[in-house]
C-alpha cells in the first residue's frame, strides 16, 4: 500500500542575538521568520537578546523547556569575538548535537563566502525533545541554512528521512 505523507507544520521559536539590533531592523530574524511561514510552520515566538551568554541560555531554555516549541533557531552570536556567546550558552543544553549540521552548512557557505566560512561555529542538536539550530548573524547564512539544510528536515514528506519523523522518539531512555 502507497502510503502519502502530509505535512506536519511546527511550532518554531526564533532569537536573534545582537546587541545592535531592533525588531525594525533585525534582517536576519524577519528573513528567518518569513521562510518559517512560507514553508508552513509556525513563528511561535521571536525575540532579540544581547550577546549575553547567560541571557541567550534563559530564552532557549524557556523554549525547551515549552511543549508547544517544536523547534528553536537562533541567528547571531556564532562567530569568534569576545561578544560571541552563542554556541558556549546553548551546547551545555544539549542532548544531542548534529555534527553534520555545522559541517554541511560551511561547505554550502563556502560557495558564497569561500574560507571566512571557517569563521562559523553554526551548530544544532537535541534538547529535551527540541531541534535546536545556531545560525550565523548575516541573512545570507540564514537563508542557506534554511533554505538548503533546515527547511527540508522539517518537512516530513522528504525522504529518506527526515527529523519530523523522529520527534515522536526523541525523549525515549
Amino acid at each position: 500500500m502507497n502510503q502519502i505523507s502530509q505535512f506536519i507544520p511546527l511550532n518554531i521559536a526564533l532569537l536573534t542575538v545582537s546587541d545592535t539590533r531592533q525588531e525594525a531592523d533585525d534582517v536576519s530574524g524577519q528573513t528567518l521568520a518569513e521562510r518559517v511561514e512560507l514553508a508552513g510552520h509556525q513563528v511561535r515566538q521571536k525575540t532579540i537578546v544581547p550577546d549575553d551568554v547567560y541571557r541567550i541560555r534563559a530564552a532557549v531554555s524557556n523554549w525547551i523547556a515549552d511543549d508547544r516549541v517544536n523547534v528553536v533557531i537562533t541567528t547571531g552570536g556564532t562567530g569568534v569575538t569576545g561578544r560571541d556567546g552563542t554556541p558556549e550558552a546553548v551546547a551545555p543544553l544539549l542532548d544531542k548535537t548534529l555534527d553534520g549540521f555545522g559541517e554541511v552548512f560551511r561547505m554550502l557557505s563556502y560557495r558564497d563566502i569561500k574560507t571566512s566560512t571557517m569563521q562559523s561555529r553554526a551548530l544544532a542538536g537535541v534538547a529535551n525533545g527540541t531541534f535546536l539550530f545556531c545560525l550565523p548573524g548575516s541573512s545570507g547564512a540564514c537563508r542557506t541554512a534554511w533554505d538548503e539544510l533546515i527547511k527540508e528536515q522539517l518537512d516530513y514528506r522528504t525522504k529518506p528521512c527526515n527529523l519530523v519523523q523522529l520527534m515522536p522518539r526523541l525523549m525515549e531512555k
